[in-house]
C-alpha cells in the first residue's frame, strides 16, 4: 500500500437514525480496507456526510452539516438517505459539496474519493423509485439481491472481520436486521428511497453480532425499517422469533434490544419470545403513530384506539414491567378535534414510557401531500404542543410509577460528577435514563443491579443494590 494512499484522511459525520450509523461503519470499513485513515472533521481531507432525508428538519440538518464540513478546508461528499432522494437536485443546489453519492456508488466509495481528491469529476448520483429494483414477490428477492446495491446487504464482504468499523467506543452497537420497507404509508417516503423489504440472512445478522461482541458491544440494537417482517423473504415469517435466542446467547451479550415493531403486525409468537428469552430486553418499539381509527386510515395504516389497547395488555400480560414507547403525528390532513381527543385518550390510558409527538408536514412524492383536508400550520404547532404537554406529564408519571423496582443499568457515562447508564425499558438516545447515586467503582460497559429512588423528569435516580462490579454482568 502506497505511502500516498496511506496519508488520505477522512471523517465520517452521521445524522439520523441509527440504520445510518450502522451504514456509515460498514462505509468506514471499506474505506479503512483500502488505506483511508478515519479521522475528526478539521484533520481530514475528505468528510463524508451520511445525510438524513426523513423530515424537513432532518433535510436542514443534513444541509447545515454540509455546509458547516465545507468551512473546514476538506472536500465534502454527500452519502446517506438526502443524497439517496434527491441526488442531482441537491448538487445543484448545493455547490459547496464536492460530490453527491447514492447508494449505488457504495460498493466503490474509495475509488470516488480518489476522484474527489484528484479534483477529477464525479457524476451526480440520479435517483429512481427503489421500490422498482427488487422483485414484488418476496420470496423471489434474495436471489436477486446480489445485483442490487443495498446497504448492509450483498456489497458487504463475506469476511465478517473486516466488513465494519466501530466509529465509536459505546457498549452498545446497532445491528441491522433488514433494509426497506414494503409498507405505504401515505406520509412516509421511505420506500421510495431505501426500496423493498429485503431481510438479512440470521447467519449473516449472527456472525455481525459475534464481531461486534469482541469489539465491544455489551448491547445489541436490532435495527430495520420494520422489524416485525423479518423473515418474509426467507420463507420463515417467525425468524425473528428464532433469531433472538442466538443472538442473546453471543458471548459478550448481555442484552439484546428489539425496534421498530409494526403494531399491526406485532404476533403473539414474537412477544412471547421477546418476554421469554432471557438476554432479550422487555422493551417493544411500537409505531402507533395515532389512536383514530379514520386518521389512521388515511394513514395507510391499520388500529384503532380498542387494538392498540389490546396489544399493550397482552404485552404486560407477558412482562408486567417492559418498556413501550411508541410515535405519533398530530395535525395530519382531516384530523379533528375528535381525533386530537382520541388520541389523548389512549396516551392516558396506555401509560406508554417514551412518545416522540410530530407534527405533520408534507412530504415530496408522498400520497399525503396530495390530500385535502390540510390544516393551518398555526393549528398543526397547538395541537403538538397540545399533546408534547399531555406526554411530558404522562411519561413522569410513568417514570415515578417505577419508584421502587428493581433494574438492570448498563452504563454509558461515568465520570467524577456523574454516572448513568439505561435500563431494559429504556432505549437509546431517544427515551429516559437512568442517573445512578454511589456507583462505586465503575467503568462504561458495566452492569449494575440497581433499585430505583427517585426520578427527574423522566429519568430514574437509581442506586446499586451492593457494590462493586462484575463485567460479565452480574452484580
Amino acid at each position: 500500500m502506497s505511502t500516498e494512499h496511506d496519508q488520505r484522511r477522512v471523517a465520517v459525520v452521521t445524522l439520523g437514525c441509527a440504520r445510518n450509523e450502522v451504514d456509515s461503519e460498514e462505509l468506514a470499513g471499506g474505506l479503512d480496507r483500502q488505506g483511508w485513515r478515519m479521522t475528526e472533521p478539521d484533520e481530514a481531507d475528505v468528510v463524508l456526510v451520511n445525510t438524513c432525508g426523513f423530515v424537513e428538519s432532518a433535510k436542514k440538518d443534513s444541509v447545515d452539516t454540509l455546509l458547516a464540513a465545507g468551512d473546514t478546508g476538506a472536500k465534502v461528499v454527500a452519502v446517506g438517505c438526502m443524497a439517496e432522494r434527491y441526488g442531482a437536485e441537491l448538487a445543484e443546489q448545493l455547490p459547496e459539496a464536492d460530490a453527491v453519492l447514492g447508494f449505488d456508488h457504495y460498493s466503490a466509495l474509495a475509488e470516488r474519493l480518489d476522484d474527489v481528491l484528484a479534483g477529477r469529476p464525479v457524476a451526480a448520483h440520479r435517483p429512481r423509485d427503489r421500490r422498482t429494483m427488487l422483485p414484488i414477490s418476496p420470496a423471489e428477492r434474495p436471489a436477486a439481491a446480489a445485483e442490487v446495491a443495498v446497504p448492509g446487504h450483498g456489497w458487504v464482504p463475506a469476511a465478517r472481520e473486516v466488513s465494519r468499523r466501530r466509529l465509536d467506543d459505546s457498549p452498545v452497537a446497532a445491528l441491522k436486521l433488514a433494509s426497506g420497507c414494503d409498507r405505504r404509508c401515505s406520509f412516509c417516503a421511505i420506500p421510495s428511497f431505501r426500496g423493498s423489504f429485503l431481510s438479512r440472512p440470521p447467519a449473516e445478522v449472527l456472525g455481525e453480532a459475534q464481531w461486534l461482541a469482541r469489539h465491544g458491544a455489551r448491547e445489541l440494537f436490532l435495527v430495520s425499517e420494520n422489524s416485525t417482517s423479518y423473515g418474509k423473504d426467507l420463507s420463515d415469517p417467525d425468524a425473528l422469533e428464532h433469531l433472538l435466542p442466538q443472538l442473546a446467547a453471543v458471548e459478550g451479550v448481555d442484552r439484546v434490544r428489539v425496534s421498530y415493531l409494526q403494531p399491526a403486525e406485532t404476533r403473539p409468537g414474537l412477544i412471547a419470545a421477546i418476554a421469554g428469552t432471557a438476554g432479550v430486553a422487555d422493551y417493544y418499539d411500537l409505531s402507533f403513530q395515532h389512536a383514530s381509527a379514520g386518521v389512521l386510515r388515511r394513514m395507510r395504516r391499520f388500529g384503532s384506539t380498542e387494538s392498540f389497547l389490546a396489544l399493550i395488555e397482552q404485552i404486560r400480560e407477558h412482562a408486567p414491567e417492559a418498556g413501550i414507547r411508541s410515535n405519533v403525528i398530530v395535525g395530519f390532513p382531516g384530523e379533528s378535534e375528535d381525533d386530537v381527543a382520541e388520541l389523548c385518550d389512549f396516551l392516558t390510558a396506555a401509560r406508554l414510557d417514551a412518545v416522540g409527538v410530530f407534527g405533520y408536514s408534507d412530504e415530496d412524492g408522498t400520497e399525503a401531500a396530495g390530500l385535502d383536508g390540510k390544516l393551518d400550520p398555526e393549528l398543526v404547532a397547538s395541537r403538538v404542543e397540545q399533546v408534547t404537554s399531555l406526554v411530558a406529564e404522562l411519561t413522569e408519571q410513568r417514570a415515578e410509577d417505577r419508584i421502587g423496582a428493581a433494574v438492570r443499568v448498563l452504563l454509558e457515562r461515568t465520570g467524577e460528577s456523574e454516572c448513568a447508564g439505561r435500563a431494559e425499558h429504556q432505549g437509546p438516545e431517544v427515551d429516559g435514563e437512568c442517573l445512578v447515586l454511589d456507583p462505586g467503582a465503575v467503568a462504561v460497559g458495566d452492569v449494575l443491579s440497581c433499585r430505583v429512588v427517585g426520578t427527574e423528569g423522566v429519568d430514574l435516580v437509581v442506586r446499586p443494590e451492593t457494590q462493586g462490579r462484575d463485567r460479565a454482568g452480574v452484580v
